[in-house]
């Protein structure tokens, strides 16, 4: 059997990504903290493992891999056997827009801004900027919109099982959930709303999202 290790905080939603899929498939693995708070992420030791100092990182019996979307595919392979990948080409080139919309429009917005904004920042003593929160809403409402159109919704993202494409969007929703902005960026989104609310009541979600 491999030897799984994940690099990175447990707080990254993209951590969280990566862990849900190996707990959904029943697979061990180890993670070894990568504080990025303190900047330990930039480390030379980080480092040469991710030149670019992002997390997470996998390294499975010596081989490094970085990239949640390429870590999360590799996983699915290697351990659950493309479980989280349809087969259907569309339904699968559908998994990949949403994340790549997901990476691309609503990460920074929700997670960079509001989060940190909201959660993080004056948790550490500092003043939420107001202006960055109120200028981030509406990308991250066009974000989940857009999603929410790709949304089959019965009861996951893509239809009747789990994706890779709910794995990356759980953790976000795990944290806006925690901010006043989470109505305003959803009043046009029922179906996730719903998705939302069955989600939160898988075991392993509460495991690691908690």
């Amino acid at each position: 059997m491999a030897t799984i290790t994940i690099y990175g905080s447990p707080v990254s939603t993209y951590v969280r990504t990566v862990r849900l899929l190996l707990e959904e498939a029943d697979t061990n693995y180890k993670l070894k903290e990568v504080n990025i708070l303190t900047g330990e992420n930039t480390s030379a030791e980080y480092l040469s493992k991710n030149p670019f100092g992002k997390i997470p990182t996998l390294e499975v019996d010596g081989e490094l891999l970085y990239e949640t979307a390429a870590i999360t595919e590799y996983l699915d392979a290697v351990v659950a056997s493309n479980k989280f990948s349809p087969s259907n080409p569309l339904s699968k080139a559908r998994m990949r827009q949403i994340m790549a919309i997901i990476d691309s429009y609503l990460y920074g917005p929700a997670i960079r801004t509001i989060v940190i904004q909201r959660l993080i920042v004056p948790n550490q003593g500092g003043q939420t900027d107001e202006e960055a929160v109120k200028n981030a809403i509406a990308p991250a409402k066009t974000a989940l919109e857009a999603i929410e159109s790709l949304t089959l919704g019965s009861p996951y993202l893509l239809g009747g099982e789990l994706s890779i494409a709910d794995f990356y969007l759980i953790p976000i929703f795990t944290y806006l959930s925690k901010t006043p902005e989470i109505d305003a960026i959803t009043a046009q989104t029922p179906k996730l709303m719903t998705w939302r609310d069955e989600v939160n009541k898988l075991k392993n979600v509460k495991r690691v999202c908690r």
